[in-house]
């Protein structure tokens, strides 16, 4: 679920944090505000207001309803509250890894003919792509870690919406202290090294 939450995300990532790196439009910086709030927002927060997004009597809820989809408590809703929560941290290391590209390698680009895609695809996204591997592994890592929003909006359904923070909580609550420890210290493993391989991703750049 969390490798397909940052799946999900990447291509938003990618759009929005060029955008943001690239162009000054009015509203920007409101509209990067609110794609870093689930960063400072109690994740409880965060998943009420998916909640009520995506619940029956929300914005979404007819919709989704007479396409007969349903969200909320279901692995859908795992995979769209890691996505929303994992989104903040991968739009960063993003955005950074493009402002790094030197611009005139991307004019030199257009002024050989390649057009605007083809510049992003070509030049922008290879120079940059540590960067945005390092942004796919920590939002990796804090959708694997995830639990206030994924516990409003999926619950606790074992083997269907449980994931490692809520097995460990569940494990907690029937006093499980094997099962417990065992899951705490694969987190403990993984958080590390998903900090450890970021942290060389971003120590060098394609660029240089």
């Amino acid at each position: 679920m969390s490798a397909l939450a940052v799946v999900v995300s990447l291509p938003f990532g990618l759009a929005l944090g060029w955008v943001l790196a690239r162009k000054r439009w009015p509203g920007k910086a409101l509209v990067e505000t609110l794609a870093m709030m689930p960063l400072v927002l109690p994740p409880v927060v965060t998943g009420l207001l998916l909640l009520r997004l995506f619940g029956k009597r929300g914005p979404l809820g007819p919709w989704l309803e007479r396409m007969d989809i349903e969200v909320i408590f279901t692995w859908k809703a795992v995979v769209i509250a890691l996505a929303v929560m994992a989104f903040p941290l991968l739009l960063r290391c993003i955005r950074t890894a493009f402002e790094e590209v030197p611009r005139y390698l991307e004019e030199a680009a257009s002024t050989l003919g390649k057009t605007p895609w083809q510049v992003f695809i070509r030049v922008s996204i290879p120079l940059s792509r540590r960067g945005i591997a390092a942004g796919l592994i920590l939002g990796f890592a804090r959708a694997l870690g995830e639990f206030g929003a994924t516990m409003m909006v999926a619950g606790l359904i074992p083997g269907v919406t449980e994931t490692l923070p809520l097995a460990i909580y569940r494990g907690f609550q029937v006093g499980d202290d094997s099962r417990v420890w065992t899951l705490t210290g694969i987190s403990a493993l993984i958080a590390f090294a998903a900090l450890a391989l970021a942290g060389y991703l971003t120590k060098g750049r394609a660029f240089k």
